[in-house]
């Protein structure tokens, strides 16, 4: 009889129905087979919900849960994406994502009120991030090898609506920021072309560097959109087309980002670095949530989980590695430029070009500005690739329209997906500005790692544990959640006292309220271990714990803008999931989750 892995789900969330008998295949099994049991109890019928009041039927709509089946696959069918990624790949992806949008776009913008202390928002960012791609390790080397990232496994670790909210702030960052480095990149190459003296000076604003109406609300760019198109094409033409570009434009940028911090060393002036923090750590601390989208490349890597050769294995090494490749190479680029040029003088669109010229380095600028669009050639790639396939995500499960589950015969890609995607981010791209779009980033990214960290934690608690009750009628399971839900708002709360001023003991009793939560999480919980080879989140929960708080004290730094947009976002995602996502819903449907699986090892209960 197929069994889902006890650790995966919390006991109230399964059925106490009897599981019909099947035989066990060695080698093919169906994640429809593996869900069949659960489908009658996760998947409302039309009867049932039109007989229920309409609040109570959205309660119990969002409470579902995503079964998984016991096996981690490796997909099968005809029709599904093609396993083609091995694990040099996905280490480029993470930093193809990454390198680019950090080290050619923010840097200049965030150093403006940073100083060279913009190098420690990098680190600090960094830090928070290393936490999070434990996190996401873990959770990538345990589930099945399909489509979703943060939204996945939200879904099985907590309920649907939660997923939902979770997959609607982050694709509001992956639209933005597609469209933000789209339209740096129009910049760069037009800086690029520039370089031709017939070319300098005769190139209209509007064509890529923009040109603003209405008073800056409106910012036209026509090669920004042109530029996203191209990428489209290569996106729906396969993984295979798609991952040597990637490949290839990501080791130049390396090679070239290498080339360009040892030929800038010998330019650097520690004058430049005093004062380090000119407008206060505080300014440094925000400017690591600016920075912080920077890096999430590793995100894209668990999203590649379906089309990855060994997932298992590879994803971890493919998170991890890239991230740690692209902290490195974040710092060491912060401290050339910022030695190199006074803060005050580096430029938004191009701080590293314009660092270089501004020591009469010609040809280091030209390496710098292939390699600018090398590099943010490849973010927006990946970054479109990532969308593509969250939207596939949904699809399936019925949370969006099904035109986004289809996986194109021939090609293996979501094409309906890809298209929409990139027609999104050409409209954001070609009509506003990257400056007033900056202000609202990082919110999706912080909450997604947020809840994924706390995915880490719950689906470790011990199935045993989790039924018996606490206080009252509050079970373990709940307890555990509301100290979750504590060590958040403590995070947040101790953020808030610190960048308002406000008095120290607000962020020593936020400290100690979250230390008191994390104490009950780690003795009042019973922790099942995971099974090898599958990768292990070490300090479990203190690193999980440390990744929350850390992620929400980042979030209190974001613009108030963010905030409303947090708010505001949060709101139509719960009215669309109400009008549309609980009535469409089918989490294990045969017809939406029929990817094919050849069988490996399960997970030990």
């Amino acid at each position: 009889m197929t069994q889902e892995p006890t650790s995966l789900l919390p006991v109230w969330a399964r059925t106490t129905a009897r599981r019909p008998r099947t035989r066990h295949h060695p080698l093919h099994v169906t994640t429809a087979d593996a869900m069949e049991g659960e489908d009658a109890h996760h998947r409302p019928s039309s009867s049932s919900s039109s007989g229920r009041p309409f609040l109570s039927g959205l309660c119990a709509a969002a409470l579902r849960r995503k079964p998984l089946a016991s096996r981690t696959a490796t997909a099968a069918s005809s029709e599904g994406l093609v396993r083609q990624l091995g694990v040099l790949e996905l280490v480029l992806i993470g930093i193809g994502a990454s390198i680019g949008a950090g080290i050619f776009v923010i840097t200049g913008t965030v150093a403006r009120d940073a100083g060279p202390g913009v190098t420690i928002s990098f680190a600090l960012a960094g830090a928070a991030c290393v936490l999070n791609a434990l996190c996401y390790a873990e959770l990538a080397s345990r589930f099945p090898a399909v489509v979703g990232g943060a939204y996945l496994y939200t879904y099985a670790a907590f309920n649907e609506l939660t997923a939902f909210l979770v997959f609607t702030q982050l694709m509001i960052d992956y639209h933005i920021g597609a469209a933000s480095i789209a339209r740096s990149l129009a910049s760069y190459f037009i800086q690029f072309l520039e370089l031709i003296p017939a070319v300098k000076g005769n190139v209209p604003s509007w064509i890529g560097h923009g040109e603003e109406f209405f008073g800056g609300v409106v910012s036209v760019n026509l090669l920004a959109p042109i530029l996203l198109v191209i990428l489209t094409v290569i996106l729906c033409r396969g993984v295979k087309e798609s991952s040597t570009v990637n490949t290839f434009m990501t080791t130049l940028k390396i090679v070239i980002v290498i080339v360009v911090v040892f030929a800038g060393v010998f330019e650097v002036d520690v004058s430049n670095w005093s004062p380090f923090m000119p407008n206060g750590f505080k300014a440094v601390v925000t400017g690591s949530t600016v920075v912080f989208f920077a890096y999430v490349g590793f995100d894209a890597v668990a999203n590649s989980a379906e089309e990855a050769k060994r997932p298992q294995r590879d994803l971890p090494i493919g998170i991890l590695g890239s991230l740690l490749v692209c902290v490195i190479l974040y710092i060491a680029v912060c401290l050339v430029i910022t030695g190199m040029v006074p803060y005050t003088l580096l430029g938004e669109d191009a701080p590293l070009a314009e660092a270089f010229a501004a020591k009469g380095l010609k040809f280091v600028t030209v390496l710098i500005s292939i390699g600018a669009v090398a590099g943010l050639t490849t973010t927006l790639l990946v970054g479109l690739y990532v969308q593509s396939r969250l939207y596939l995500g949904l699809g399936r499960d019925g949370l969006l329209p099904s035109l986004f589950a289809k996986v194109h015969p021939t090609l293996h890609t979501p094409l309906h997906s890809q298209i929409w995607v990139g027609c999104v981010a050409a409209v954001l791209a070609g009509l506003f500005n990257v400056q007033a779009l900056s202000h609202i980033l990082s919110v999706g990214t912080l909450t997604g790692y947020s809840v994924v960290s706390a995915c880490v934690i719950t689906l470790r608690w011990s199935d045993k544990a989790t039924s018996s009750r606490s206080f009252g009628s509050l079970s373990i399971w709940q307890e555990g959640v509301l100290c979750l839900v504590t060590v958040a708002l403590c995070g947040f709360i101790a953020g808030i006292s610190y960048r308002f001023s406000y008095a120290v003991a607000f962020i020593i009793v936020a400290f100690v309220i979250a230390i008191s939560a994390s104490f009950a999480l780690q003795f009042r919980q019973v922790y099942v271990p995971v099974d090898a080879p599958r990768f292990s989140c070490p300090g479990v929960p203190l690193v999980p714990v440390l990744s929350v708080f850390f992620n929400m004290f980042l979030f209190a730094q974001l613009h108030v803008e963010a905030w409303y947009r947090f708010v505001i976002l949060s709101l139509i995602a719960v009215g669309v999931y109400a009008g549309y996502g609980q009535y469409y819903s089918a989490p294990s449907t045969s017809d939406r989750s029929s990817v094919a699986y050849h069988g490996v090892a399960s997970e030990a209960a």
